[in-house]
């Protein structure tokens, strides 16, 4: 087992707050019509935030956090296949 250092544990916790931030205002910005849930940029910004808070969990580990991440980010890349189809 490893042991992180308090500046790598920061910057994992502050990574999480910025994916928190991509898929709030992803969430937002599609409720208000302004980005399309079918437009990349919303899986991809959803992606992403998932795969930061994902990485922030190895800072203090939550089982159920990580599965709904790895779902997030499952769905989440299927959009962004879909998305490229059409």
């Amino acid at each position: 087992m490893f042991s992180l250092s308090d500046l790598a544990i920061q910057a994992l916790v502050a990574g999480g707050f910025v994916g928190v931030a991509l898929i709030t205002a992803a969430y937002f910005a599609n409720q208000q019509g302004w980005l399309a849930s079918h437009d990349w940029r919303f899986p991809a910004a959803n992606l992403v935030g998932s795969m930061l808070i994902f990485a922030s969990l190895f800072a203090q580990w939550n089982f159920p956090s990580a599965v709904i991440e790895a779902f997030w980010m499952s769905i989440s890349t299927y959009g962004l296949l879909r998305s490229r189809r059409s």
